[in-house]
C-alpha cells in the first residue's frame, strides 16, 4: 500500500495546523507519493498560530509537488483517477457542512467530490467547535456514507468547549491504511486516557 497516491489536505482550523502538518510528514513516510492541497482560506490567512505561506512551503516541500489551491486545479483529480485516498486534516466545521451537503465550491470540497466519484476513500480528521452542536449532524450524515473514513477524535475541552472536538493528528496514516483496506479505524471516539 505504500504506492498509495495520496491527496492530503489542508483547512483552515488554524490551531491544528501545525498538528497537521506533523501528521503529513508522518503519512509522506508510509505514503512518499502525495500532493498537498490547501483550501483558498489555509492558502491566504495569515494568523497568530502561522503563515499562509510557510504552510504552504512545509507542505510543498513534504509532498515534493506545489500545492492544489484552487477548484480548476482540483477538478482533474476525479476524472483522471489522480488519487487513491484523500485526506482531508484538518476538517473544519464549514468543510464538513459543504461535504455533506454537496457542495463543491472551494479546492478541498472539489477534490473531495471529484476523487468520490472513483469510489475511493475520503479520510476526515475533524476539528471544529461545533461538533457536539450544529456540526453533528455533518458528522453523523458522513458517519452513514459510503467511502468516508475519520480519523478517531475526542472533545478537546469538555470544561472549556463542551462542543468542540478535534481529530487525534497521531492516528492519520493508522486511518488511511485502514481506509485503503475499506475499514473505519476503531476505537472511532477516544476518551480522555487515550490521550
Amino acid at each position: 500500500m505504500g504506492d498509495a497516491r495520496v491527496g492530503f489536505a489542508l483547512t483552515g482550523s488554524f490551531c491544528t495546523l501545525e498538528k497537521a502538518i506533523r501528521a503529513m510528514e508522518e503519512t509522506a513516510r508510509e505514503y512518499p507519493n502525495m500532493v498537498p492541497i490547501l483550501s483558498e482560506t489555509t492558502g491566504a490567512t495569515d494568523t497568530r498560530f502561522g503563515r499562509a505561506a510557510d504552510f504552504r512551503q512545509a507542505a510543498e516541500e513534504i509532498c515534493g509537488h506545489g500545492a492544489v489551491e484552487s477548484v480548476r486545479e482540483a477538478e482533474p483529480i476525479g476524472p483522471k483517477q489522480l488519487l487513491d485516498v484523500l485526506v482531508i486534516a484538518p476538517c473544519t466545521g464549514n468543510t464538513l457542512a459543504k461535504l455533506a451537503n454537496g457542495i463543491a465550491d472551494t479546492s478541498v470540497t472539489m477534490a473531495a467530490k471529484a476523487h468520490l466519484r472513483n469510489g475511493r476513500p475520503v479520510v476526515v480528521a475533524v476539528s471544529t467547535n461545533d461538533g457536539l452542536g450544529g456540526a453533528a449532524r455533518n458528522i453523523g450524515e458522513l458517519l452513514c456514507r459510503k467511502h468516508y473514513y475519520f480519523v478517531p477524535f475526542r472533545q478537546d475541552d469538555p470544561v472549556g468547549k463542551p462542543t468542540s472536538l478535534v481529530a487525534d493528528m497521531t492516528k492519520v496514516t493508522e486511518t488511511v491504511t485502514a481506509a485503503l483496506r475499506g475499514e473505519q479505524l476503531q476505537p472511532l471516539l477516544l476518551g480522555p486516557a487515550d490521550q
